[in-house]
């Protein structure tokens, strides 16, 4: 294989750096990938953000809803697939105290959660109506419960006192300050009280005519949650389960999803017009780049340089500098996200998660196509130019149309 071309694209690469020819080309390549990669570092984070919060809503990667028990196929299924699981219940009731403490009471929306309950990030409580809260993996314990601060003033109680529900006594023992899956139902405008489901039977308030409604949470390895969905899907048209009903992160907050996309949308629509600029300044430089090596090229070729060797030598420079600048590129692009990041931190409480490589690597191969595409056609024609330029200078002219312009 002949390597002359590399020997002579690295000469002339170092000769140009040196001469400050391609500092322009340089920078035009630059600017154009760190102006993609910073917007797609941030949108590439903001998704990895949303989906970690829709799971979180969810309380779980997909959620099975029903107005009665979940039933047996669903739960056999998800435990087969080696999924995690839980299954919660909330209905609307009424909480009141005792005779002797105001005997006051109140529609609260009421909830039985298990034992690993929530799957996806966890609940906020705290130990006294004062205090701001911590997060918590725990659940009520069996004889206590949990409520929300507006049902304690609503009743006139405190923590440690009693809250009736249905047949059942229950202790106060802390205060709900946030639930990562509460949802906005109708009921959930209601103050939550929130038991242990050992505790559930003891209340005597689920009957037959009971309006209830069943969350079978699954969580585990996405392939896995995703077959489980489509398997879910197919088996509530095919049994016609009434009231049974599946979502998932694809189908459980379309209005963030949209939010993100159009926001995505507009971020990705400056960058490409930064992009396209960078397009036209690339194509200008280098064809006042390739104007300069018109005589050099000459004398190549009086030297017994082939065509080929020229082009491939010049593509093999372009190569390199278009890796170069776009390395660059990704880095600038990496560092100016964050403050893309910090304008949003004044709007998000939630930290994003890391970025993954995807953004780096569509910013390397912009570059190396913005490079190639706009930059190297005019070049290209220096391989065409004949000796006898070396002579007489008005032959072997650039044409004055090209893929660059």
């Amino acid at each position: 294989m002949n390597t002359l071309f590399l020997k002579l694209g690295w000469r002339t690469l170092l000769r140009d750096l040196r001469a400050g020819e391609l500092r322009l080309l340089i920078v035009a390549v630059t600017l154009a990938v760190a102006a993609l990669t910073a917007v797609g570092f941030f949108a590439d984070r903001l998704k990895g953000g949303l989906q970690r919060d829709a799971r979180q809503l969810l309380g779980g990667d997909a959620v099975l809803r029903s107005d009665g028990v979940t039933p047996e196929a669903f739960v056999a299924k998800a435990r087969s697939a080696g999924l995690q699981a839980t299954q919660t219940v909330t209905f609307p009731t009424m909480g009141r105290a005792r005779e002797e403490e105001g005997g006051a009471s109140k529609l609260v929306a009421f909830k039985a959660v298990p034992e690993g309950y929530p799957l996806r990030g966890s609940m906020r409580v705290a130990e006294s109506l004062e205090a701001t809260g911590a997060s918590t993996r725990e659940i009520p314990l069996p004889g206590t419960a949990w409520a929300d601060a507006s049902l304690l003033d609503a009743l006139g109680l405190q923590l440690g006192q009693t809250l009736l529900m249905g047949d059942a006594r229950f202790k106060l023992a802390r205060v709900i300050v946030q639930e990562p899956d509460r949802g906005g139902g109708f009921v959930n405008f209601s103050p939550r009280v929130m038991i242990n489901s050992a505790d559930l039977a003891a209340t005597g308030l689920i009957q037959p005519a009971s309006r209830t409604n069943y969350r079978f949470a699954v969580a585990g390895i996405d392939a896995d949650v995703k077959a489980y969905v489509q398997w879910a899907t197919q088996e509530i048209k095919k049994a016609e389960f009434r009231g049974v009903r599946i979502e998932s992160l694809e189908s459980g907050s379309p209005e963030m999803r949209q939010t993100l996309d159009r926001a995505e949308k507009f971020l990705n629509l400056v960058a490409l017009l930064a992009a396209l600029l960078s397009a036209v300044a690339v194509a200008i430089v280098a064809r006042g780049f390739a104007a300069k090596h018109l005589d050099d090229c000459a004398m190549l070729r009086v030297l017994g340089q082939p065509q080929r060797t020229i082009a491939l030598a010049y593509t093999f420079e372009f190569v390199l500098v278009g890796l170069g600048a776009s390395a660059l590129g990704v880095v600038i692009g990496f560092a100016v996200h964050y403050g893309f990041v910090l304008l949003l931190a004044g709007l998000v409480e939630a930290s994003l998660p890391a970025a993954t490589l995807w953004p780096a690597a569509f910013g390397m191969g912009m570059g190396l196509t913005l490079l190639l595409a706009f930059g190297l056609p005019p070049v290209l024609q220096l391989a065409s130019v004949p000796p006898l330029r070396v002579i007489r200078r008005d032959v072997g002219n650039l044409k004055p149309a090209s893929l660059a312009g």
